[in-house]
């Protein structure tokens, strides 16, 4: 399977990812410039974290308008499966692939460190590899991840089954003291209609080998190699 990780002036964690598909699975993971205008060669793109060009005026708000993002949208028309994670996210909002926004956390302050989150939806190909409602201890690494939306588009995605990952306890409870940054409905990242591109605001290839004290992040990079081939472009 092919990865293509767009890197934008200010990304940081392209390596991490390209680190994970490549040493991890086996896969082939290209780095690609925000400049490129043709992403036809690959099954899965990674939006990965960071803060593409500084962050100024809001985050990802200028990411958005990078060459690569008409090739990103066409990919997402095709069926190809694309992975948003932290500041990717954050791009993809803005970029109208995903719903909503992310607002500065309610603490107002930056928080690193590792949360935990219950897996809502296992029918995506982001998410084969998981259990309904297994938790993942993944970390998180942003200023900006209180995800919003007005309340008719956040019934619609718990309708469609849009939400994916929601911050919770250990044992899976849904509370307001698991939710380190205030996101509405406690959602720690949200799909597509078509179900082919999620964002996440927590970093999966930060828990994706043990010598970082979690495998759970690797659940997600399985279940797209598990699943991506059938969903690309490549495969139709």
């Amino acid at each position: 399977m092919r990865f293509g990780i767009i890197v934008f002036p200010g990304s940081n964690c392209e390596l991490d990812c390209q680190w994970v598909v490549e040493r991890v699975l086996g896969q082939q993971a290209d780095l690609i410039w925000h400049k490129e205008k043709d992403l036809k060669d690959y099954d899965c793109l990674i939006l990965p974290g960071g803060f593409a060009h500084g962050d100024y005026l809001r985050t990802g708000a200028i990411a958005r308008f990078s060459p690569v993002m008409k090739a990103v949208e066409r990919h997402a028309e095709d069926g190809g499966l694309i992975l948003g994670i932290c500041n990717g996210f954050q791009v993809l909002c803005e970029a109208g692939l995903l719903p909503g926004a992310l607002l500065r956390n309610t603490s107002l302050a930056f928080i690193c460190r590792h949360v935990h989150v219950r897996v809502e939806n296992t029918a995506t190909p982001f998410t084969t590899a998981c259990r309904p409602g297994q938790v993942l201890r993944v970390p998180i690494n942003h200023n900006e991840g209180r995800y919003y939306v007005d309340p008719e588009t956040l019934r619609q995605l718990n309708e469609k089954g849009q939400v994916i990952l929601r911050y919770a306890t250990t044992g899976g409870e849904i509370t307001d003291g698991a939710n380190p940054n205030g996101s509405l409905d406690n959602i720690a990242g949200v799909c597509n209609e078509g179900r082919n591109v999620l964002g996440l605001m927590p970093h999966p290839e930060r828990a994706a080998e043990a010598l970082l004290g979690s495998t759970s992040g690797l659940l997600l990079f399985e279940s797209i190699v598990r699943s991506g081939r059938t969903a690309s472009p490549m495969s139709r």
